[in-house]
């Protein structure tokens, strides 16, 4: 660590310490970051956000100009920040956010699994991913034994075998009843209205649309009121606690955004979460998700490359599908140019530099990737 970042340290040290003596209240108060450039509803609405959480008792900083998001990353490096609130954020493949958000039939609080980013280049794959996730955030945020029902979707019906395939081998999943007639742990749309499940199951994109819904039903879909938002990336070895909200999210939200995250770091999701994918793995998972897998044709040898020389990459190139996302980086690969996979707010994206950005569409544009 450097001698800058000790004297950061020492100075947050301080000022705890103040704040302390100020409130009476000596427990640790974890600095959150808004780093929401972009927003639809204005600064405003962002200095409003931080006055509310500062009414919770939590501590949050506006993090603003063109540079915000290198500014956020700094401040989580040097630990002036513990964590973020931001509305865009590349998260590799196999990270997801957790959202939260409050359910209108009994007000119960619903964590949706996953909201932004892929768990997973498969379905499938990544619904059981996501389901483990889901399990992570919520014994994070104070839920200690969470039921887990699965949306009614494609890949609803594989995604709750590999569960009860992974809940017999050992990993604890307390299953969710539909509250219909009929039960079951594959949930109905009233499912998701009551709040049936603390976890509910399903893809990312699914995810996002129903965080949206379920955040601005109430103002015409203009303005997120409620809940949240659209929660932390969650992933095996991911241990920044970053979380997303959208740029129509209203002040509320954001600050409930805070408030999630300042309940992730006291109760330590980093610990909870390498604990329970050592559980998962040890039920199995690993076995369980290349069962569930699609076939996949193997590559002929003579499309095998290996990475160019890794470069700095902070441009991205977004329009490629996600079962395409792996095999356009190759592409690029081929073509000498050094190229990563990641998840963008809109969905899956290509990160290269910014001197490749221009060649890197072209070639893409050429073999049909976008």
């Amino acid at each position: 660590m450097s001698e800058q970042n000790i004297k950061q340290m020492i100075a947050k040290s301080f000022m705890d310490i103040a704040d302390g003596l100020q409130s009476g209240d000596f427990s640790k108060k974890y600095t959150i970051g808004i780093a929401a450039d972009g927003s639809e509803h204005g600064d405003d609405n962002l200095l409003q956000a931080v006055k509310l959480a500062e009414a919770k008792g939590l501590k949050a900083v506006l993090i603003q100009g063109e540079d915000a998001h290198d500014k956020m990353e700094e401040l989580l490096e040097t630990g002036e920040i513990d964590g973020a609130v931001t509305m865009h954020y590349p998260f590799p493949i196999g990270v997801s956010t957790v959202g939260k958000v409050v359910t209108p039939a009994m007000g119960k609080t619903m964590y949706l699994a996953t909201t932004t980013g892929t768990a997973d280049t498969d379905r499938v794959c990544a619904m059981i991913k996501n389901a483990v996730y889901g399990i992570i955030a919520a014994k994070a945020d104070g839920v200690e034994n969470p039921a887990v029902g699965i949306a009614n979707i494609d890949g609803a019906r594989q995604c709750e075998k590999a569960l009860l395939k992974l809940s017999e081998g050992g990993y604890p999943i307390t299953f969710a009843q539909s509250s219909r007639a009929d039960g079951g742990i594959v949930m109905r749309g009233n499912d998701l209205l009551q709040g049936t499940a603390d976890v509910m199951v399903m893809d990312s994109l699914t995810g996002n649309l129903m965080v949206k819904i379920f955040s601005s039903y109430t103002t015409g879909g203009g303005y997120e009121s409620l809940g949240w938002g659209y929660g932390p990336g969650v992933g095996e070895g991911f241990d920044k606690t970053i979380m997303i909200i959208s740029r129509a999210s209203g002040a509320p939200l954001i600050a409930g955004a805070v408030e999630y995250a300042a309940n992730l770091l006291k109760n330590g999701m980093n610990k909870i979460a390498e604990e329970e994918f050592k559980k998962a793995k040890k039920a199995g998972l690993d076995h369980i998700l290349k069962e569930f897998s699609q076939p996949k044709a193997a590559a002929a040898e003579e499309d095998l490359v290996e990475a160019p020389p890794k470069e700095i990459v902070t441009a991205q190139i977004p329009g490629i599908e996600v079962m395409d996302l792996e095999d356009a980086v190759m592409a690029l690969w081929r073509e000498n140019i050094y190229a990563e996979s990641g998840m963008g707010c809109t969905g899956p994206i290509i990160r290269i530099s910014e001197a490749n950005k221009d060649r890197a569409e072209e070639i893409l544009t050429e073999k049909q990737y976008i």
